[in-house]
Parts: structure tokens; sequence; C-alpha cells
């Protein structure tokens, strides 16, 4: 039967290294082969590619219309991002082709739209997903089918100005219970950028100030949030990806972080930009008090593809290693430079005067120079003196006149 004569029917991607499957983007070439492996001859009327990419969500909610009465609502949505076809084996007149026995390759390559992709995603109600599929279609046969996938990941460069921009925050909350007022608690927080890249650490500048007459323990942890949208309603899942526990800050006290290290796990980049499914990340920076809700503050991250380089922008090299305050220096150098001052006003007539008689011959100089010059030039600073202040005296040089009212200290 033709069924036995189909040993093997295979979709094979080129790819760099072997053991690693490829990893494409937006306008890059999607290339390979379909294999078959056929023990006998065999008759093929066609062997057809269809490669494509969708966003799509699905999830279910049930409602009542009434005391007795409930029913499911689905919802749905779908979003395409490729569709392309390409006809692998086929004969111009309509008739079949003969394939002999034996190991036959069929090579596919096609572009993916210059457009700005999506990266791929599976989550619990919604996916993102590329595939090629290869329909093989033989005479008395059923059509045999072969579908496999391939990942796309669109690359985000951190090194933006957008994502290099340090992200801070002030929230504050009154803990209260059952009408009674405990104090209040604030928290100050600060990271150095907005975009970081997997494994990468977090260094987080906080400070809590703890005004209440309870201890309180302050907290840094990483939530991954994933949207699902389908005809105006939203669904959406939180997780956890990276924790940081803090010491107890005792009541009436403030505890400062000076940059806690937070690691981001190896989880997969932020989705902004499809419609109906969204990947997002936060920094959440809170304060667990007892007897009452906590107070959370959250600074947005976005988790980039393309990490950041060491010499990309000297803002963000130095913010992001020190978190240096640059005020300082700017500070020391005025905006209009003083001028120099007088010479008379560094340099007395009397030393003046001796360096004049001091003075040498021409002819001596030149003797002089000659000599250092078959010597190594060093460099010769001369020392810079000041005057001497003037000597302390307690009689005013410069005193009151007497027909002058004092004035009223306490006016």
């Amino acid at each position: 039967m033709i069924f036995d004569k189909l040993k093997k029917f295979d979709i094979v991607f080129d790819s760099p290294e072997v053991d690693c499957p490829p990893v494409f983007s937006s306008g890059d070439v999607v290339s390979g082969r379909v294999v078959l492996d056929l023990s006998g001859e065999s008759r093929v009327e066609s062997l057809k590619l269809h490669a494509e990419g969708f966003a799509k969500v699905h999830w279910t909610e049930s409602r009542s219309a009434g005391s007795s009465t409930a029913y499911t609502q689905n919802y749905s949505d779908e979003v395409e991002y490729l569709n392309r076809r390409e006809v692998l084996l086929q004969a111009d007149n309509g008739e079949v082709t003969v394939l002999p026995a034996g190991r036959h390759e069929f090579p596919f390559s096609f572009q993916l739209p210059e457009e700005t992709l999506v990266t791929s995603f599976e989550g619990k109600h919604g996916s993102i997903r590329y595939w090629v599929k290869v329909k093989l279609h033989r005479p008395w046969a059923t059509v045999r089918k072969i579908k496999k996938e391939f990942t796309v990941i669109e690359p985000i460069d951190i090194n933006t100005p957008a994502l290099l921009a340090p992200q801070a925050g002030t929230k504050d909350k009154l803990a209260r219970a059952w009408y009674r007022n405990f104090g209040q608690v604030s928290i100050t927080a600060k990271i150095d950028r907005k975009g970081y890249t997997p494994g990468e650490v977090i260094p987080v500048f906080a400070e809590f100030d703890n005004c209440t007459s309870r201890s309180v323990v302050p907290k840094a942890y990483i939530t991954q949030t994933q949207t699902f949208i389908a005809r105006g309603s939203m669904k959406q899942k939180r997780a956890v990806v990276g924790t940081l526990s803090g010491d107890i800050v005792g009541a009436r006290c403030r505890e400062t972080w000076h940059g806690r290290a937070i690691k981001i796990p190896p989880v997969g980049p932020s989705i902004l930009q499809c419609r109906i499914i969204k990947v997002e990340y936060m920094l959440n920076v809170c304060v667990d008090v007892p007897g009452t809700t906590k107070l959370c503050l959250e600074l947005p991250l976005v988790i980039g593809t393309i990490p950041l380089h060491p010499f990309g922008s000297r803002t963000s090299s130095v913010s992001s290693q020190y978190s240096c305050n640059l005020e300082w220096l700017r500070m020391a150098i005025p905006e209009q430079p003083e001028p120099p001052p007088e010479y008379s006003s560094v340099v007395t007539e009397e030393e003046a005067e001796q360096r004049n008689n001091a003075a040498v011959p021409a002819s001596q100089h030149a003797e002089d120079l000659s000599g250092i010059l078959e010597r190594p030039l060093m460099a010769f600073v001369q020392e810079f003196r000041f005057r001497p202040p003037p000597v302390y005296c307690e009689v005013d040089p410069n005193p009151q006149p007497l027909n002058m009212r004092p004035r009223c200290m306490t006016c």
C-alpha cells in the first residue's frame, strides 16, 4: 500500500547551529527543506507549503440571568501576522509526479514581513504562534499533513533614551484599624533605568519611613502581568517572578536601601505592540503593615532582548552602575570664568626690583639653554604664592563714626 511507502515526512529548518533551533525576527528569511523518505516508487500530485502566524485569545465566563438561569459567555479574537503560500512540487499539466524510492528533499524559502512582528508567546488564555504547514497530495490516498512551529523574537533595544530614563516615586499611607490611627508609613524608591534584560540585577534605592507604633517589613518583587483582550473585555493573569525581602523596620524608625539587588530571572521579553495580548513587567516596592492593607509603590519595567551597551550612553553607564549625583560637578564649574588676577596684586614692587637686579646677560642665558637642551626635558612649574594676610589686631581699622546712632538689635 502507499502508506507503507512513506517512511519519513519531516520539515527541517536551516540553522547555524545543529542542536539549537533557529530564532527569527521581522524581515528575516526563513529557509529549510521538506524531507520525504520513500521505501518504494510513489505517485505524488502536489506538495504545498503554507506559513502562518497568529495571535489568538479565548476564554469563557459564567453569567447568571436570574435565580435559576445561567449561561456561558465566550470571548475570542485573533490577529494575523503571517500568511505565505508556496508550491514545492506540482506538474504543470496537472499530471502526477512519480518519485523513485529513496530520500527526497524539497527546499523552501520565504521572507518574514518587514513591519514589526510580535514575539512568540504561550499563555493561559492566548498565544502568539508561527508555523509552517506542508500538505502532501497523492492519488487515491488521504492528504498527509505535517506542521512545525518556529520562534519569532522581536528585538527590544534598551539602549534608548526612553528605557534609560530613571524611574522613581513616592507613596505614603495612614495606617488605621477600627477607627484607630497607628501613624503614617511612606516609601520613596528609585531605580537607575526602565529597561533591563533577563539575568541582570536591578539595584533598588529606597527609603522606608515608619511613623507608626508597629513594626513593618519592607519587600520588593517583580511581577509579570499577562493581559488578554477580546470584544471589549479583558482578562489578566499576574505572577511574581522575582522577590527581595528586607529587614524589619521598628516603630518610629527609618530604613534605607543603598542599592539592594534583585535579579531578573529568565523570562520572556515585554510584549507591548499586540492589540489583543500584552505582557508587562512591574517592580513593586511594598511595606507590610500588620492589621491593615499593605502600602505598595509600582515602578514600570521593560524587559528587552538587546542588553545595555557599556559605552552606549555616558548617562546610562554611570547611573546604572553607581547612581551618582553629578550636581556637585555642575556647581564647581562657573558659567562665566573669572578674569586672572593682576600682576601687581600677586607680586609686590620690592620683589619685582629684586628680580630685575638679579637678571643675567643674554649670552649666559644662551649657554644655560644649550645645556638644558642636551639633557632630558622636564616640566618646571613655578611656585605660586599669595600675599600673606594682614596681622591680626583688636583695634578696628575702620571705626564707626561717633555721630552715627547705634542700631537696635530688636528692631
